[in-house]
């Protein structure tokens, strides 16, 4: 096997963008960071080990809302391994202890085992907040006419790039092991839900590894068989690298306090996504210092439309061979100020063709759930019913509520969790985390048809925007996995837990050592609509339609997939309603509509019926008086068959000129 030139670890820090430059010169080799990090003074103790494990007991036996729900699917049973575990350290003498990554391999193997990425048991120092990462991204596509998936290298970090080593390369073997096979092991290492999950995520983090989820690799470099863009097999040696300075800790998701407890998130995916971004996407990384230095400036990428938040959102019109359309991704759901995010997610739509939109939801981890709930008004006439949240009835539970009553509206909570002494119920009633409320203020925004594209990495808020928009019939679900993550539940730090009952004397929470991290799924989520009752985790949602990802996906924009959901949107029927006012005097109103496949237009005015017009060419103008100084209308169109397509609302000041 010819081998391609040896690789010079450090030397492309050199040639990155300046944007990322500092960041990256933080970098050192595994096989440097590793034995200095186990040689350590201060390692973690018997006492401490022994916290940790009573801390992971409390969480999974007393917070976790899935508990019988892994139990029963995967049959395990994690409190009685943590208690195996808890009697040995308490039998065992300080220097009879195994090594620490012996002891952080068994908390992560039973914290994996629950397949749930909501909760988590991150590592202590010196690990904490590291990140072992190979400078390359390797992704998954399909032959035309095979159902194995082939691997390619789409990116290699700007100086990394040794030709014919470079973006465009097919990956073959992983250290001697076919490449399909090690992202299968790797798999087996990460917590998705479903195999779609699990395969999705090995391969996600087959070059980058956050140990806010995962151990250090095993080995310290990477042997990889690559076949050449002329067709030649070489090998290539790959070292791994860490990235040191607290930097996964300043890639974690922005924390505020008021949306801290309604976070939905696959915090290791989010990781993950910015890391890439650091490596392969450096003006994204420029952008987003741009906006923070001028908060209301709109920044621009290749050629996508300025935006507030281009790390975020991106928008763009796309042509396909049966028409052009709109076309939005959201990367995350991050944004904390949830009003900012709806209403820059609804200027961009605005700007976009209005016959039909693509919304790009794939590698989507979460973020903060009202931010997904609020989303869905703006594609459909339907009123929007939250999803519903439940936690498992337990003491500590109950204690929870009580004490987290008015700081976080836990209230709705705490009757049933306290009837559940009598009854015996497992879960609480279920209440939104959003208000109906909120997740109506804005109404239908868009009237074309729309098409989601999903994969099995969209988690935690992504699959409950995705299960509400299959819930409501909002449109068809193109997928380029089988299902989604599978994610259904709030997630909560353990600091969160510990602040709210640092008041109590014999609170079961206490400070975990040396920077360690965990978190629970705390509150299930339960859908809504022809799914009401059923949980969204371990479920997820299955797609309408299946594409399998192409070379020329992968290396051109996704074009074959943006093709495909055009055709579906294609064969959709296009609805139009807009609404001008064109003057307001005398406390009149003077109304012109223009329309698309509407027959009919039914107004109300301050929620009570006015009248009823048929439509005729399109176009409606009526004139109506002003019944108070603010008035409320409400128009609603149906379709040939009386079914409701579109609605308007609008509020008039009477005093408005």
């Amino acid at each position: 096997m010819a081998q391609s030139r040896p690789e010079k670890p450090l030397a492309f820090v050199g040639a990155v963008d300046s944007a990322v430059r500092r960041l990256l010169s933080n970098s050192v080799l595994l096989s440097e960071f590793l034995p200095n990090a186990l040689k350590r003074k201060g390692k973690l103790s018997l006492k401490q080990r022994r916290l940790l494990v009573d801390q992971a007991l409390v969480l999974i036996e007393m917070n976790y809302a899935h508990l019988p729900l892994k139990r029963a699917i995967h049959a395990i049973d994690p409190v009685q391994q943590l208690k195996l575990l808890k009697f040995r350290l308490s039998e065992a003498d300080e220097h009879e202890l195994a090594s620490e990554l012996q002891f952080h391999e068994q908390m992560q193997a039973i914290f994996t085992s629950l397949r749930d990425f909501h909760t988590n048991y991150s590592l202590p120092d010196p690990f904490a907040n590291k990140i072992a990462y190979l400078p390359i991204l390797v992704e998954e596509f399909f032959g035309r006419r095979s159902s194995e998936p082939k691997f390619l290298i789409t990116q290699v970090a700007r100086g990394f790039e040794q030709p014919p080593f470079e973006s465009g390369v097919e990956v073959l073997f992983w250290n001697g092991t076919p490449i399909k096979r090690a992202v299968e092991l790797n798999g087996e290492r990460q917590a998705g839900s479903n195999p779609e999950a699990r395969f999705a995520a090995g391969l996600s983090a087959l070059t980058i590894r956050p140990m806010i989820g995962s151990l250090p690799p095993d080995e310290f470099w990477v042997d990889l068989t690559y076949r050449t863009r002329d067709g030649r097999c070489l090998e290539q040696r790959l070292n791994w690298l860490v990235l040191l300075d607290d930097s996964q800790q300043r890639l974690l998701p922005q924390r505020d306090d008021t949306a801290s407890k309604k976070m939905g998130i696959d915090l290791q995916r989010a990781v993950i996504n910015q890391t890439r971004k650091i490596l392969f996407a450096p003006d994204a990384v420029a952008a987003e210092r741009r906006v923070r230095r001028a908060a209301r400036r709109r920044v621009a990428i290749d050629d996508y439309l300025p935006t507030l938040l281009p790390t975020r959102l991106r928008a763009r019109g796309v042509s396909t061979p049966t028409g052009s359309y709109g076309y939005i991704r959201i990367f995350n759901f991050e944004e904390p100020d949830t009003d900012k995010f709806v209403h820059e997610f609804t200027r961009l739509m605005g700007l976009l063709p209005q016959n039909g939109l693509i919304i790009d939801m794939r590698n989507n981890g979460g973020g903060i759930i009202d931010n997904g709930q609020r989303l869905l008004q703006l594609f459909t006439p339907r009123e929007i019913e939250p999803e519903l949240f439940e936690f498992i009835c337990t003491p500590l539970n109950l204690e929870v509520c009580r004490l987290g009553a008015k700081s976080d509206d836990l209230a709705q909570w705490e009757d049933s969790i306290a009837q559940a002494v009598m009854t015996g119920a497992t879960y609480s009633l279920g209440f939104p985390l959003t208000s109906k409320q909120a997740c109506n203020d804005i109404g239908q925004r868009y009237y074309g048809p729309v098409v989601l594209i999903i994969d099995a990495l969209c988690y935690s808020t992504t699959d409950m925007f995705i299960a509400g928009f299959r819930d409501h019939e909002i449109g068809a679900i193109l997928g380029v996995n089988n299902n989604t993550g599978a994610g259904g539940a709030n997630v909560w730090d353990h600091d969160d837990l510990l602040m709210l009952l640092r008041r109590r004397a014999d609170s079961p929470f206490k400070p975990l050592p040396s920077n360690a991290g965990m978190r629970v799924a705390i509150r299930r989520s339960i859908r809504r609509g022809a799914s009401a009752g059923t949980p969204l985790e371990e479920l997820g949602v299955v797609p309408d339609k299946l594409h399998r990802m192409t070379r020329d996906d992968l290396m051109s924009r996704n074009v074959n997939l943006i093709n495909q959901a055009g055709a579906m949107l294609s064969r959709k029927r296009v609805i139009k309603l807009s609404v001008e006012i064109e003057a307001r005097a005398s406390r009149k109103a003077i109304f012109e509509v223009k329309s698309e496949n509407i027959s009919r237009l039914d107004l109300y005015i301050n929620d009570r019926p006015y009248k009823s017009l048929d439509v005729v060419g399109g176009k409606t103008r009526f004139t109506f008086a002003l019944p108070t100084p603010t008035t409320k209308v409400l128009l609603n169109g149906f379709g040939r068959r009386g079914d409701l397509v579109a609605v308007v609302r609008r509020t008039i000041n009477a005093r408005q000129r």
